[in-house]
């Protein structure tokens, strides 16, 4: 993907205004300046808003902010705005409590392609360790090998391969058909073939498989995996478990959609516009 091409990072938050200082700092130390951040806020309460305000100046970057009502986890449909707020040819989704290291754009922007898109991986660290980093503002995303070593040594990190790089080069494609461990919490697709597929499907209630659903159905579309592994990894700060009630309903539908050969969402991108025109209508009747 060319340097000329803007990226549009989608940050998914929800009531986490701390994680979210935290991501929107890792996002203003990039190395690759042509970006743009849209904070996606799945229903928060205000105090998100008033953070992301007050970033607004400070970003070296477009900031932008988008919000429905809160209604359950709704992960797909917030996305959904999210990319139709964003004005990049390639989309990063990001979620609001992962740490992006300084070349993460310039490495996502690297390993883009047309026809692929890039799944990254992360490390996740322990309640204590994620406590200590919100507390004393630690810049966990610039901390270098040997002390995310220490981390793992002392139980505050789960794992250091992604903190690696390596020039994999054609390795990265050996799981080109694969929509296992792709998740949205760092996940680079283009514009173009969102819209291929209509986006997510907002249909999943719930937390839980959106994002594999997404994946299935890039597959159907023609479109191949690439392995961020080694190159993109992020710190994901401890959370606590979401609620799950929903999650073996979301797992029939992927079932269905891993049988099929569907390529658009049941319930997309398109119909948030349907939506959105629907409400313009009966704004302008109001006022008449």
């Amino acid at each position: 993907m060319s340097g000329g091409s803007l990226v549009s990072v989608i940050v998914t938050t929800y009531n986490r205004e701390d994680a979210l200082d935290a991501a929107l700092r890792a996002l203003s130390r990039q190395s690759d300046r042509n970006f743009e951040v849209v904070v996606a806020d799945d229903g928060s309460r205000a105090d998100t808003a008033r953070l992301v305000e007050s970033w607004t100046p400070r970003l070296p970057v477009p900031l932008k902010y988008v919000r429905h009502e809160h209604r359950g986890f709704r992960g797909g449909e917030i996305r959904n705005r999210g990319v139709r707020a964003s004005a990049g040819a390639l989309c990063i989704f990001l979620d609001g409590d992962c740490l992006a290291r300084p070349d993460f754009i310039a490495l996502h922007r690297r390993l883009y392609e047309p026809g692929w898109f890039v799944a990254g991986n992360r490390i996740l660290l322990s309640r204590e360790l994620t406590q200590a980093v919100l507390a004393q503002g630690l810049a966990a995303e610039t901390w270098n090998f040997s002390m995310l070593l220490r981390g793992w040594l002392t139980g505050g990190v789960n794992r250091l391969i992604p903190a690696l790089h390596l020039p994999l080069g054609p390795l990265r494609k050996l799981r080109s058909h694969d929509w296992q461990g792709a998740k949205t919490c760092n996940l680079a697709v283009s514009r173009d073939d969102l819209d291929r597929v209509d986006g997510f499907d907002s249909a999943y209630a719930g937390w839980g498989l959106e994002d594999s659903d997404l994946v299935v159905r890039l597959l159907h579309a023609g479109l191949r995996r690439k392995d961020g592994r080694f190159a993109t990894g992020v710190l994901h700060l401890w959370h606590p478990q979401n609620d799950r009630s929903q999650l073996a309903a979301n797992r029939e539908r992927l079932e269905d959609a891993i049988g099929g050969s569907r390529v658009r969402a049941r319930q997309g991108l398109s119909a948030l516009c349907a939506d959105d025109e629907t409400a313009a209508r009966q704004s302008s009747m109001a006022q008449q």
